[in-house]
């Protein structure tokens, strides 16, 4: 099956920091470019046994930028259990759960701005001690990585498309 949705992995690899925010620009962009096309309903359904959408994985990647840049990097309000959650409210447009995990990236890209140094400590202890911006912008691409996995394969069950 042709891949309709490929594009090249980033070749930026100018600095440690430059590197590390081009991966995680182009898995952010993999997220979103698998909700382009579909009708609300298509993001909503479900089609594994643990009830994940497309939306959902949206909603919970807009929850973890929040949980890891605002609130752990810049010391920012936990958002909670809740901001985590894969289920959507059926009332809560899509177009808002979209709109809400862009301005999350946006946010994130301001704290790791603030930041600026790969070596830059969170502000909040993992694990009982800080840890860096490094450690966060890469726990983050592989968190998002691995639901843009999830992502591609919901979005080749509802209409056939296929890529990163």
């Amino acid at each position: 099956m042709q891949e309709t949705q490929r594009e090249p992995v980033p070749r930026v690899d100018t600095g440690e920091l430059d590197t590390a925010r081009a991966f995680l620009t182009f898995q952010r962009h993999c997220i979103l470019k698998k909700t382009e096309g579909l009708t609300d309903e298509q993001l909503r359904r479900p089609l594994v046994a643990s009830g994940t959408s497309i939306l959902g994985l949206v909603q919970h990647l807009a929850g973890a930028e929040r949980y890891w840049f605002a609130h752990t990097l810049a010391g920012g309000e936990d958002p909670g259990d809740d901001a985590l959650s894969m289920t959507v409210p059926r009332d809560r447009p899509a177009d808002e759960v979209v709109g809400d995990y862009r301005a999350a990236i946006a946010d994130s890209d301001r704290a790791i701005e603030a930041a600026a140094r790969p070596e830059a400590p969170t502000a909040v202890p993992i694990d009982g001690a800080p840890k860096s911006l490094r450690w966060v912008v890469a726990h983050m691409t592989a968190e998002t990585a691995r639901h843009a996995g999830h992502a591609d394969i919901l979005r080749e069950q509802i209409d056939g498309t296929t890529g990163r």
